[in-house]
């Protein structure tokens, strides 16, 4: 057995620091007093010969070793700590005897100078190397000079069995989650936003917070994240309390980087009716690193494996947006999914982000995830609610502006753009530009534009250029080259407890057409009026939230369905597609560890009564050509067609158990009622309800709200 593992596990499961010294704002080692005025490696090295003579002068080594003319090493880990006191952790030595001593010797070590960070007394880990027999510091530097290279390159050193101390000299920071300060981004989920949400819209703020989501910088400088962090922890013992209750299942720090890996779960079990299988279940195993090297580069990386069955209309609706190839299903927010035993699903999952921030004002992301824009729980112009997709977006911050770039890479899943077994790519890039006109109102600026991979065109350097407003390049290219969106967000700060805020989306208006008020087809906008309340009814994290989103017929859709506003069969935009109004009501609470939240969706929608057919299209599916079997070119309405009627109540609570991971034991339940002027094969009348108990990382939004 390798001899140094148990050394090595512990240094693992420890996670704590032992400072390189810096002179400012870091780690500094203990101080003996013969080391005093003496600073960086020069105390590094001052520190251990004063720890090396010590023992040298007082640890005896058993007589039983001595007769038998022993040699070898012995490795220690010690600390010292708030009051410069030495003790053993651990030592690993071939006699138990020696090991005995040897914690004898660190018992008689004189009180010194205990190691600081930021110029407080902390505590520290070091490890060091003892011979035997015995060697002073003045004999050690001695033999370290001797060791040289020889002329002949063919030789060995001068000294074959000598070990450079590099490898066991390597120190350890005390972890002190400096994810809190990095630019690494927040997982987006709502319920966990909605807890510095009221921090972040504060009246006099000079923040963004339409384009999420959130790095932890852009957020600590408002609401102390380690400080809530702080006061959540429990006071525990021993290794597997503080892992299941408080902290990381691995975490390292040291000079200039950190590390985290945590296993991530989703563990659902459930009941729904109406239903044709016995019960719902998701079964989510996983893993995240997040880490940061330097202050300016930072990464995540999350990977699932998930099998699961839900409640039926949701089931229904994954296999209504199936890809081309014979998967039988897309599981909305995760991805293509294949066949899992009875009526269940496989869905493999991974995320991952890279950030680079050379500067304060500017950084850049490479991703494969989801991006949001808004401040409501819909959004009309980007939403999380789809696959994850390949995406580079630049953040410039500056004066009262963030000007967000963001170049997509999407697919069409259709059997009608699949070619030798392979979807067909297509391409976004939007700009997001956020202004604070006053202290009290942002206006946000957002264009986007769609095209496809047809012709060998690839991705369009037309339309990397980072300014704001392709329409003009949009038409110089070809009226058909692409699918342009312009957008309009805004928030007005009433008070530090109400924020009002709305979005208007413009896919396609004609002047000519208002003007004659006949609610032509091609008036294709949406818009939406939120309302938040912090703090209410003035009971602190009470939050109350209510929203309308209102979408035109044919919104999303295009001439061309390639070019659609979509992403492998799921809008970019508000997730039910076009033609289609709702009211939102939404509350959120938590305290302590304990949290809350409900959530009632009533809507109206207009669905088609067939996939095809004259005067079939009224403009809720936005896979079809909008030019194609339209019903109607004027007197369009929200609600034509298959007027449906949806309302859905969402009730959700439970307890965090570990918050370095968000980890959520919840209980859910759902009702939904879904109601169509005619029933047709995809859509009759339906009322269901679905009852789950749960164990969840919540590090991204889960919509069931279909």
């Amino acid at each position: 057995m390798n001899r140094y593992f148990p050394i090595c596990l512990l240094l693992l499961n420890s996670f704590v620091s032992n400072a390189q010294l810096t002179t400012k704002n870091a780690e500094q080692f203990p101080v003996f007093p013969a080391c005093e005025n003496q600073y960086d490696k020069d105390l590094e090295t001052c520190f251990y010969t004063q720890v090396q003579d010590f023992i040298y002068t007082n640890l005896k080594v058993p007589e039983k070793l001595t007769q038998d003319n022993f040699k070898g090493n012995m490795i220690v880990l010690f600390e010292v700590d708030e009051q410069g006191k030495f003790k053993v952790q651990y030592v690993d030595a071939i006699d138990e005897e020696l090991v005995k001593e040897c914690k004898r010797v660190f018992g008689q070590f004189p009180k010194i100078s205990p190691p600081t960070f930021n110029g407080k007394p902390t505590y520290s880990k070091y490890t060091i190397k003892i011979a035997i027999p015995q060697k002073s510091a003045a004999e050690i530097a001695v033999e370290n000079e001797a060791v040289k290279k020889v002329a002949n390159p063919k030789k060995y050193l001068v000294n074959k069995d000598k070990e450079l101390a590099e490898y066991d000299g390597i120190v350890y920071h005390k972890f002190n989650n400096p994810q809190f300060e990095s630019h690494l981004n927040i997982p987006f989920s709502h319920s966990y936003y909605a807890h510095f949400d009221a921090a972040m819209n504060q009246v006099g703020t000079n923040n963004h917070t339409g384009s999420k989501p959130y790095t932890y910088v852009e957020v600590s400088k408002y609401y102390s994240l380690k400080e809530a962090n702080d006061k959540l922890q429990k006071n525990v013992a021993g290794w597997w309390g503080r892992k299941i209750w408080n902290e990381n299942l691995a975490q390292i720090q040291g000079d200039g980087y950190w590390f985290t890996m945590n296993p991530i779960f989703d563990l659902q079990k459930g009941k729904s009716t109406p239903s044709i299988s016995k019960s719902t279940y998701l079964n989510t195993r996983g893993i995240q690193f997040q880490g940061g090297v330097g202050e300016q580069l930072n990464f995540t990386a999350t990977i699932y494996e998930s099998q699961g069955r839900f409640a039926d209309y949701f089931n229904n609706y994954s296999r209504s947006i199936k890809p081309s190839g014979g998967s039988p299903a897309i599981i909305p927010g995760i991805g293509i999914a294949k066949e899992f035993k009875t009526n269940a699903f496989d869905m493999p999952l991974a995320e991952a982000n890279l950030t680079y921030s050379p500067s304060k004002m500017i950084d850049l992301q490479l991703g494969y995830g989801r991006n949001f824009i808004g401040d409501g729980y819909r959004s009309l112009i980007m939403t999380d609610g789809l696959s994850p997709y390949p995406f580079f977006k630049i953040n410039t911050t500056f004066w009262k502006i963030k000007y967000t770039n963001t170049y997509m890479f999407l697919k069409d899943v259709r059997a009608e753009a699949t070619v030798d077994k392979t979807y067909t790519s297509k391409y976004m890039a939007n700009h997001y530009l956020s202004w604070n006109a006053t202290k009290r109102w942002n206006i946000g600026l957002f264009e986007s534009v769609v095209w496809a991979d047809t012709n060998n065109r690839g991705f369009d350097a037309s339309f990397v250029n980072p300014i704001i407003f392709y329409r003009s390049v949009e038409f110089a290219s070809s009226a058909r080259s692409g699918n342009a969106l312009l957008g309009l967000t805004t928030k007005y700060k009433w008070n530090n407890q109400i924020n009002l805020y709305g979005q208007f989306l413009l896919d396609e208006f004609s002047l000519s057409e208002v003007k004659k008020q006949n609610n032509s087809w091609k008036n294709k906008f949406g818009y939406q009026l939120g309302i938040k309340y912090f703090n209410a009814l003035n009971v602190e994290n009470l939050l109350l939230q209510v929203e309308y989103n209102h979408v035109r017929p044919y919104v999303y859709s295009h001439s061309d369905p390639l070019t659609n506003y979509a992403h492998a069969n799921q809008s970019l935009g508000h997730q039910w597609g076009g033609n289609f109004k709702e009211v939102i009501v939404i509350a959120r609470y938590h305290k302590g560890r304990c949290f809350a939240d409900a959530k009632i969706t009533s809507g109206i929608r207009g669905l088609d009564f067939a996939d095809f057919g004259l005067k079939s299209n009224y403009g809720g599916n936005i896979y079809r050509d909008y030019d194609d079997e339209r019903a109607q070119d004027t007197d369009v309405k929200v609600g034509q067609g298959n007027k449906t009627t949806v309302f859905i109540a969402d009730i959700q609570a439970g307890y965090l158990i570990n918050p370095a991971t968000n980890l959520k034991l919840y209980g859910s339940f759902i009702y939904r009622n879904f109601d169509p002027t005619q029933e047709t094969a995809t859509a009759f009348k339906e009322s269901t309800t679905w009852f789950s108990l749960g164990l969840r990382c919540d590090i991204f939004n889960w919509y069931f709200d279909y």
